[in-house]
C-alpha cells in the first residue's frame, strides 16, 4: 500500500470539514423534518463510501440545503418510510446514467436556471427558518410561508417565548456574518460551529425556553425502508419525486465539481466517474433510510482552503461523523432548534445570487429573466416543476436567439421584386417573413430567393410554397422560387 505524501495536510484539513459539515447535517435533517441523526448518517456515508469512490477528489458530499424543500415535501407527501425508498432508486438512477456516459450532459444546463434554481430555494428556506426560529409551525406552500410572514411576526412579538428563540436565532446569523471579520487564529473555528456553540452555552447559561434537537440514536434513526415501501413506486407521483431527486442532485453535485476544479490545480474531475460515486452514495443512503446527498459547495471550498491534496481529507471527515455521531449523540439534545434555524437562514441568503443578477440584467436581460421565473416558479409551484419552468424558457430563448433571419427586398422599379432570404427560418419567425412577403406588390413578379438560408425547417417551407402559389394566383406572373441546395 502506497503511503499518502500528503496525510498530515489532509489529515488537518479533514478536521474542519468535520466542524465545517456537523451543524449543517444536523440542521438540514432538522429543517427537513426528519430526525437529526439521519443528516449525520448521510454526512457520513458521503465521507466513507462517496468519498473513497473516483470522480472529483477534493469535493465533498453530505446532506445539502439544496434539498431540504424537496425532502421535506416528499416526507409529508409520502411519509418517512418512503424516503429510503426515493433516495435509493434515485442513487440507482445516477449511477445508471453515470455508466452511460451522461455525467458531462449536466453541464449543458443554462447557469441562469440552476442559479435561478438555487434563489428559488433560497428563498423558501428563509422564509421557513424564519418560522423555526420563532418556535413557531410554517405554512406547507413556498407562497404561503412568504405571505404569512407579516402575521407571523405579529404572533412573534407577542410571546415571550417566541421572543427568545428568536433572539437565539438571530445571534446565530450575527454570529457568523461577523465572524469573518475576526482575525484569521479565531477564523480556524468555523463560524457556523462557533454561532452553534454560542448559541447553545447561552441557552444553558439563561435557562431559555427554546426547543432543543431531539435526539433518537444513531442506530434508532436508521430504518431501511420495507418492502410495502417499495410498492409505492407505482405511484406516477413518487415516481416523478425520484426523478426530481435524481435530476436536482446530480446537477448540483456536477455543478458543485465544476466550481471546486477552479479553486485548486490537481487533478480534473471525470463527471461520469463522479456522478456514479453520487449515486453509489445515495444508494447506500437510500437502503439506510437517510437524506438524499449531493456535493456541497461550502464543505468543499473548506477542504480546498484548508489545504486537503487528496481523497483521505473527506473520507477522514466522515469518520470523524461516525465518530461523534456513536460517542457524543447526547450533545445534540442540547443544540437550541432556532441556533440551526439561523444557520439556514445564513445558507438560504447566500444561495441567492444577487451579484449575478444584477450582472446579468445590465448585459443579458434575458438571461436575467430566466433566472427570477425559475426562481419565483419554484417559490410559487414546486421546486421540479418550477426547474422544468426555467429549462423550457432557456429552450425558447435559445431557440428564438438562433433562428436569425433577414429579408432584403430589391424593387428597382421595373422588372420583378427580388425577395433574399438569409440566415435560419424556423416557425418562431413565420410571423415576420409572411407579414414582410405579403406587403409586397400584387401586380409584379416576385423572386423570391432562398439559397441564402444555412436553415429552414418544414414549417416555414410549407407556409412559403403556399405563400408562393397564393401570390402566383392573384399576381400577374408565377412567383420565381429559389431553393437551398
Amino acid at each position: 500500500m502506497t503511503k499518502n505524501p500528503y496525510l498530515r495536510q489532509d489529515f488537518a484539513a479533514s478536521l474542519v470539514v468535520f466542524l465545517v459539515a456537523l451543524p449543517l447535517c444536523v440542521g438540514v435533517a432538522v429543517a427537513s423534518g426528519v430526525p437529526a441523526e439521519l443528516g449525520l448518517i448521510t454526512g457520513i456515508v458521503g465521507g466513507i463510501v462517496t468519498g473513497l469512490l473516483p470522480g472529483s477528489s477534493l469535493q465533498v458530499s453530505g446532506p445539502a440545503a439544496g434539498l431540504t424543500v424537496l425532502v421535506f415535501e416528499a416526507v409529508q407527501e409520502f411519509g418517512l418510510p418512503a424516503l429510503g425508498v426515493i433516495v435509493l432508486a434515485a442513487g440507482l438512477l445516477q449511477l445508471v446514467m453515470g455508466a452511460l456516459k451522461l455525467g458531462r450532459y449536466f453541464r449543458a444546463i443554462s447557469l441562469s436556471v440552476v442559479e435561478g434554481m438555487l434563489a428559488g430555494i433560497g428563498l423558501v428556506i428563509i422564509a421557513g427558518q424564519l418560522y423555526a426560529a420563532a418556535g413557531l409551525k410554517a405554512p406547507a406552500s413556498g407562497v404561503d410561508k412568504i405571505l404569512g410572514l407579516p402575521g407571523a411576526a405579529v404572533d412573534a412579538f407577542g410571546s415571550t417565548d417566541a421572543l427568545a428563540s428568536l433572539a437565539v436565532g438571530a445571534g446565530t446569523i450575527a454570529v457568523m456574518v461577523g465572524w469573518k471579520k475576526l482575525p484569521k487564529q479565531a477564523q480556524s473555528v468555523p463560524g457556523a460551529l462557533a454561532a452553534v456553540a454560542l448559541a447553545t452555552v447561552a441557552t444553558l447559561a439563561l435557562s431559555l425556553p427554546v426547543a432543543t434537537v431531539e435526539v433518537n440514536g444513531l442506530l434508532d434513526s436508521v430504518q431501511p425502508p420495507g418492502l410495502d415501501a417499495f410498492g409505492e413506486l407505482a405511484s406516477p407521483a413518487l415516481l416523478g419525486t425520484v426523478l426530481a431527486f435524481t435530476l436536482i442532485a446530480s446537477a448540483e453535485s456536477l455543478f458543485s465539481a465544476a466550481a471546486v476544479d477552479r479553486l485548486h490545480d490537481g487533478p480534473r474531475t471525470e463527471y461520469d466517474k463522479e456522478l456514479m460515486a453520487q449515486g453509489a452514495g445515495n444508494a447506500v443512503c437510500g437502503a439506510l433510510g437517510a437524506l438524499p446527498m449531493t456535493a456541497v459547495i461550502v464543505r468543499s471550498s473548506a477542504n480546498v482552503a484548508a489545504g486537503a491534496r487528496t481523497k483521505a481529507s473527506r473520507v477522514l471527515h466522515g469518520v470523524w461523523l461516525l465518530l461523534f455521531a456513536a460517542l457524543l449523540p447526547s450533545a445534540l439534545a442540547l443544540i437550541p432548534l432556532p441556533a440551526l434555524a439561523g444557520i439556514l437562514v445564513h445558507a438560504g441568503w447566500k444561495l441567492i445570487p444577487f451579484r449575478q443578477i444584477a450582472a446579468l440584467w445590465r448585459g443579458h436581460r434575458g438571461e436575467a429573466l430566466i433566472l427570477v421565473v425559475t426562481a419565483v416558479s419554484i417559490v410559487a409551484v414546486n421546486m421540479f416543476e418550477g426547474v422544468l419552468i426555467g429549462i423550457a424558457l432557456s429552450v425558447v430563448k435559445t431557440a428564438w436567439e438562433a433562428s436569425h433571419v433577414k429579408l432584403e427586398v430589391v424593387d428597382k422599379g421595373a422588372g420583378p421584386v427580388q425577395a433574399c432570404l438569409s440566415g435560419n427560418a424556423t416557425f418562431l419567425r413565420l410571423p415576420k417573413i409572411l407579414g414582410s412577403l405579403e406587403s409586397l406588390p400584387q401586380d409584379r413578379p416576385v423572386e423570391l430567393d432562398l439559397s441564402g438560408l444555412h436553415h429552414l425547417d418544414h414549417a416555414c417551407r410549407t407556409a412559403l410554397e403556399s405563400w408562393a402559389e397564393r401570390h402566383s394566383h392573384s399576381g400577374i406572373e408565377p412567383v420565381k422560387l429559389t431553393m437551398a441546395a
